[in-house]
């Protein structure tokens, strides 16, 4: 059996985090995903919350780590890898916590890494481009982003900001130690490509946040392009000098 576990980052997502994990527990997805081979457990990291997050949590006996600290998105998922890698787990997915990851493409992204095509599968939203697209100037900001990064790293990735995304467990213990912090998506993807990872997308149809509010607004969204912009550039240029010492 191959051992799967779906890393749930939350913040202030108590509105949104039983149905979440209603649909990550359901029979039906549980049944069929042990027909091919997979046993699924989840976890909730809950990054110090300041709503009621941690006393749902407790009441419905889930599974959870509370970050005694907000580390923000990429420590928060860090931690998540930290504990897949500790208890040994061969698949690790990202779930958001907000509700609009839907489980349904779970089966999909955990065969792809099964039968080793790929170390890192994303959902992108834009390949079929059904479901919630985003904002125009976010749509906007993750085009350019996933143009600079196939500029800088030759490989093409649509959704360079999304969430949902599953890796082997060559990348749980690679994410465990090195993960981008702040805004992490992007980063990541650029980290992988440097290490030479393989990374293949695949349709998913996302759902817009039905509770609670995204923690990126329009300045934090300029902020995000620009400061992801210098990270991947810096990837870059940190990639060639090794080559350059590596290949003279």
């Amino acid at each position: 059996m191959i051992r799967t576990i779906a890393l749930i980052p939350c913040f202030n997502e108590a509105k949104n985090i039983e149905k979440v994990i209603q649909e990550i527990t359901n029979p039906d997805l549980l049944y069929s995903l042990h027909n091919k081979g997979f046993s699924l457990d989840y976890v909730i990291i809950n990054d110090c919350s300041t709503d009621n997050t941690l006393e749902v949590c407790k009441i419905n006996k889930y599974n959870y780590i509370h970050l005694p600290a907000n580390l923000g998105i990429g420590g928060c998922m860090q931690a998540g890898y930290q504990y897949a890698f500790e208890q040994g787990y061969d698949i690790a997915i990202q779930h958001d916590g907000d509700g609009q990851h839907d489980p349904r493409y779970l089966e999909c992204v955990v065969s792809i890494i099964q039968s080793e095509q790929a170390d890192i599968v994303i959902g992108s939203r834009f390949i079929e481009k059904q479901g919630f697209q985003s904002t125009g100037l976010r749509r906007l900001g993750i085009s350019f982003l996933s143009e600079l990064i196939r500029v800088c790293s030759g490989v093409k990735i649509y959704d360079v900001t999304s969430g949902y995304r599953a890796v082997n467990n060559k990348y749980i213990k690679y994410f465990a130690d090195y993960y981008a912090q702040d805004y992490p998506e992007p980063e990541s993807i650029m980290e992988a490509t440097c290490n030479n990872a393989r990374i293949c997308e695949v349709p998913v149809i996302m759902q817009e946040r039905k509770e609670g509010v995204s923690s990126i607004n329009t300045l934090q969204s300029i902020y995000y392009i620009i400061k992801v912009s210098i990270s991947i550039l810096l990837h870059r240029a940190i990639k060639k000098r090794k080559d350059q010492e590596t290949y003279g």
